[in-house]
Formats: structure tokens, C-alpha cells, sequence
């Protein structure tokens, strides 16, 4: 997943809104947004990669959140432990909260990752990266950074936290103003997520981060939906996740989009029809 924007307590009776793009490989093994059991019998509500194991973004059904971006960097050492890994481990019932989860965490054994977690139960957020947020593209010894996360608006990519990259700018300002109207039950919110979610204009070389990849590449990679069929490499979905307040109950409502398809693929952009949208939903008592 390599596009996030989310809000934590940003409005009464909203405990979390989020919306996201996965980038990844064409031919990756991937399964969709669907329910299924980790290891320790959790039932999780996540897309699956089918390589490794992990996830990128998911829900368990006991209330914990968790979202994954790999950190961009041209030091790409061999690793020995998935990234995915890391989104299940909080997911399932093995650590009691986040202080225990840190403790278990060995940074050098994953790459560069970004991970943010959250218990809507304990309403309790934290973000955790294994490279120094102010130079996350660095080379250096991996350590574990940790921030509680407050009530707020937030964006992540493939640098840090609120890194101010113009296509996370972007889906956070979008979702901000998503906010104003994402209390009710019907889906008009939505579509100003579409436009930012599927936005392939790249941004203005000025603004360009300095990663360390080519800048044709730096550039392709700038746009909030990526499409790059010469390299079998692109937003693959979209997903936007609500938890509201409905009565005597929290609603937790998932809706996927899976834009990959034969060719052409994706030529004309995201398609946010019913035919390829992949709905789930939850319900916990208050």
C-alpha cells in the first residue's frame, strides 16, 4: 500500500476514515479484500498477499487497525522477515497492546516499513517506522521510532508520516473535506475520494521528492494513482474504510475497488462501478 490518508477522532460519533491506494507488481499473487484466519484463528477482514503471507491494510474483527507503506529507498538489503508480517502480528490476539507489540519488533529483519496501528476498542493509535523520519530515505542502521498518534488528519506514503509529498497532500485534503458529509448512511462522500484516489496527473518536477530512484521515475511515482505498464507496476485497488456510530453500535464498512485488469489496463483511469467494488461490513456493540 503506498498512499494512505486517515482521520482518528476527527468528528464525533467518526472514530476512523480512510482512504487508500495499493501500488504493487502486476503479477504479484494478491488476493482481494475478503475475510479469512491468521494463524492463531483471528478472523481478519484484509486483502492478502499470497507470496508472503501479510497484508497491507486490514481490520480485525476484535477492532484492531492496521496499515503498512514500504519506505522508498535504493539500499534495498536483503531482508530475512516480510513486512506483511508485521500488519498480521498486530491483527491477531499475540500482543496485549503497543507497548508489548514494540518489544517484539527486530527493525534490521524488515525493510524499510511505516506501520500505523490502532485498537478502536481502547481508542488507542500508534505510527512505528523503522527509518529516522526526518531522513527516511537514508541510509542507516535500522532503529524503532514510535509517535502516538492524537485526533487528527494524517497522510502516509513511502517517506514518513505527514511527509508532505503532493499526492498525500492531496487524498488528506480530500478526505478533510470528506469528513463534513461521512456521517450518513449513504455513499455521497464518496466520489470526492475518487477523484484524488484516481488522479494520474504527476506533480510539478519542482516539488518532486528526492528519493534517490531516476527522476522519470521519481515522477511516474508522483501521480496518487500510479500507472506504469512498461514495468508491470501500478495502483492494483483502492479502498475507503468508515467506522461510524449507528444507534447502540459502531458500523466498520470497507469498500474495495480492484483496478487491475487485462489489457488495456487501467488505460483510461480507475473504474468506481459496482462491478468491481468488493463491499464488507461489521457491526460492534457499544
Amino acid at each position: 500500500m503506498c498512499l494512505i490518508a486517515f482521520a482518528v477522532n476527527a468528528r464525533p460519533g467518526l472514530p476512523l476514515l480512510l482512504a487508500a491506494n495499493r501500488d504493487e507488481f502486476f503479477d504479484r499473487p494478491t488476493a482481494r479484500l475478503h475475510r479469512w484466519a491468521l494463524a492463531d484463528g483471528t478472523q481478519v477482514l484484509a486483502g492478502r498477499d499470497l507470496r508472503d503471507g501479510g497484508t497491507w491494510l486490514g481490520v480485525s474483527l476484535a477492532g484492531r487497525v492496521a496499515m503498512l507503506t514500504n519506505v522508498r529507498s535504493t539500499d534495498m538489503p536483503a531482508t530475512r522477515s516480510s513486512r506483511g508480517e508485521l500488519a498480521t502480528n498486530w491483527l491477531s490476539g499475540r500482543f496485549s497492546d503497543v507497548a508489548d507489540f514494540a518489544k517484539a519488533i527486530e527493525p534490521i529483519a524488515y525493510g524499510g516499513f511505516n506501520l500505523v496501528v490502532g485498537d478502536m476498542k481502547r481508542d488507542a493509535w500508534c505510527f512505528l517506522s523503522n527509518r529516522d523520519p526526518a531522513r527516511p530515505h537514508d541510509t542507516h542502521k535500522p532503529a524503532l521510532w514510535q509517535q502516538t498518534l492524537g485526533p487528527g488528519v494524517y497522510c502516509l506514503s513511502n517517506a514518513s508520516l505527514d511527509t508532505g509529498w503532493p499526492k498525500a497532500l492531496r487524498l488528506r485534503s480530500a478526505l478533510s473535506e470528506a469528513l463534513e458529509a461521512a456521517h450518513g448512511p449513504d455513499d455521497h462522500w464518496q466520489p470526492r475520494l475518487f477523484d484524488a484516489l484516481g488522479c494520474r496527473t504527476e506533480a510539478d518536477p519542482q516539488t518532486l521528492p528526492s528519493t534517490g530512484v531516476p527522476l522519470d521515475l521519481e515522477r511516474a511515482l508522483s501521480s496518487p494513482f500510479v500507472y506504469m505498464p512498461e514495468r508491470g507496476y501500478g495502483t492494483l485497488s483502492s479502498l475507503i474504510m468508515r467506522t461510524r456510530q449507528v444507534q447502540s453500535a459502531w458500523e466498520l464498512t470497507l469498500d474495495e475497488w480492484w483496478h487491475h485488469r487485462p489489457e488495456p489496463a487501467c488505460e483510461a483511469g480507475p473504474a468506481w462501478s459496482a462491478e468491481n467494488r468488493r463491499r464488507e461490513t461489521v457491526l460492534w456493540r457499544l
